[in-house]
């Protein structure tokens, strides 16, 4: 486990200052895809694929629970990459809701922004004691890992859901 403590840091560290970089980089690149709903629907992937990688451990089929945690991290990190390419191609979309919603809308904003980047070394901790069979202490970890990631997986839903009628909105 060790071995992996400096890279799990500067990864921890490295992504969301990357990704914080590339906001501020535009490029003039015409996306082929509407990429919000596409990477929203990534997101409501990863969101079920926790879930049944959960029940899957519960009921004891550890390897459908690894290859369905595989596949969660995998799509995460697709869900990353889409989302910063959007984001460097595109102006950001104003939310233009009002009142009370408003408020709900940017606390869930915020909430996922702020857990999206404290997930990041939680899930690579947890990786990386299952990969290096260390179960007990996997198993101790992953109790906060997977409400955590789950709840960013779905707030990213909620948030394209809430902003996606402005995005048509010149």
């Amino acid at each position: 486990m060790e071995k992996y403590n400096k890279l799990i840091i500067a990864l921890s560290i490295a992504i969301p200052l990357a990704v914080a970089v590339l906001f501020g980089i535009k490029i003039d690149l015409e996306v082929p895809v509407f990429l919000p709903p596409i990477y929203a629907s990534i997101n409501a992937i990863t969101a079920v694929l926790l879930v049944f990688a959960v029940l899957a451990v519960k009921k004891g089929n550890i390897s459908l629970h690894e290859k369905l945690m595989k596949l969660a991290i995998a799509c995460s990190v697709v869900f990353l990459v889409l989302y910063v390419l959007y984001h460097m191609t595109s102006n950001s979309t104003e939310y233009l809701g009002e009142g009370m919603i408003r408020s709900v809308y940017f606390f869930i904003l915020i909430s996922h922004i702020v857990l999206s980047i404290v997930v990041i070394p939680f899930v690579l901790i947890t990786y990386a004691r299952a990969i290096t069979n260390n179960i007990e202490l996997h198993k101790k970890i992953a109790k906060y890992t997977f409400p955590l990631w789950l709840y960013v997986a779905v707030t990213g839903v909620v948030v394209y859901w809430m902003i996606s009628p402005y995005y048509l909105i010149p």
